[in-house]
């Protein structure tokens, strides 16, 4: 029983079964922020209005929710947000995204989102734009401009993120 149970240990490990993530991970930074979330793949799946359907709250990534740091107050979007680390999550939707700012962290998914909604410090609505060509995996990115760029499949939303000086 010993080298079953042992075997069977040993497949795990080398498989990697039961490590949780099937997405990696990635931090992407500016000057004084940085965000931290899963990087899941299309796979050949149709990503926004199937996978992750329009009008309901995701964790903007896989696995535990995307997470943004500033290290100095920053005007996110339109608002001015206090130093600190966030929870974002986004409602995707055909013509429009809101990207949802929370104070709530350690958040898994989007799955208690809704009782800790009370804790949100912005809710900030941007444009949806099509791409020309699908994007494979989850992509956050900053530009020179100052503007947090998310892409996945064939769409891109964009917000500017200014630190104060």
């Amino acid at each position: 029983m010993k080298k079953i149970f042992l075997a069977v240990a040993v497949v795990i490990t080398l498989t990697g079964f039961g490590q949780g993530r099937v997405s990696p991970h990635d931090t992407v930074s500016m000057k004084n922020v940085s965000v931290t979330y899963g990087r899941p793949y299309k796979n050949g799946r149709v990503i926004f209005g199937e996978l992750e359907k329009f009008g309901k709250v995701w964790r903007l990534g896989a696995d535990e929710a995307t997470t943004i740091t500033f290290s100095k107050n920053t005007k996110f979007g339109d608002t001015e947000i206090p130093s600190g680390t966030y929870t974002m999550f986004a409602i995707p939707g055909e013509a429009e995204w809101t990207i949802i700012l929370n104070s709530q962290l350690g958040q898994w998914g989007a799955y208690s989102y809704e009782k800790h909604q009370a804790k949100n410090v912005a809710r900030i609505n941007t444009p949806v734009k099509k791409l020309p060509a699908p994007v494979e995996q989850l992509t956050i990115r900053f530009d020179k401009d100052k503007t947090m760029i998310i892409e996945w499949d064939q769409t891109q939303v964009e917000l500017t993120v200014k630190p104060n000086d």
